[in-house]
């Protein structure tokens, strides 16, 4: 797939191994790789993938997670925008919430990071979508540096709230079944 352009696409089934090759190389950055779950089985489960002979304008509909992936010129996947469609209902709008964003070391400072954002900008725009929000740990300046100079803003009065694991388990337990 050597070319001289970037090609951003929607992954297709076919993809699943170098999707979960990225998202250890982030828990790896992220200093998190003993909590990675994900599988090969588990992601073409959970994900939702382009006809593997779409066109790049071909959007997959069905399933959870959408991912867009980056090819660099030299053809190799150095980038992903791992997402899901998300709601407000002070704005009666939809959006998206972009989960992980992650481009390969050897890669990054060449405007990979920020094609991604503006390819699910433009996504939000064409869905008339309201914004565009994600997550970044605190301790990660390069990270909010790079946000804050596309114009991203923290929202630091809200925390992230999360049930998981047994907690999950225990409140989900509490549904009277009928």
């Amino acid at each position: 797939m050597a070319s001289d352009q970037v090609v951003v696409r929607y992954a297709t089934r076919e993809d699943v191994p170098t999707i979960l090759g990225l998202i250890q190389e982030l828990a790896l950055y992220e200093r998190l790789s003993d909590e990675v779950q994900a599988t090969e089985e588990s992601l073409l489960a959970t994900l939702s993938f382009a006809p593997p002979t779409a066109s790049t304008a071909s959007i997959p509909r069905a399933g959870t997670a959408h991912t867009l992936l980056l090819f660099a010129p030299d053809g190799v996947c150095s980038g992903m925008a791992l997402y899901f469609y998300s709601y407000s209902t002070w704005r009666a709008a939809p959006g998206i919430y972009l989960e992980d964003l992650f481009i390969k070391e050897a890669y990054r400072k060449r405007g990979y990071g920020k094609r991604l954002l503006a390819e699910l900008a433009a996504e939000v725009k064409r869905i008339n979508g309201k914004r565009l929000e994600w997550s970044v740990l605190k301790w990660n300046s390069l990270g909010i540096g790079f946000y804050e100079s596309l114009g991203a803003k923290a929202q630091n009065e809200w925390f992230t709230m999360r049930v998981a694991d047994e907690a999950l388990d225990t409140l989900a337990s509490q549904v009277q079944s009928k």
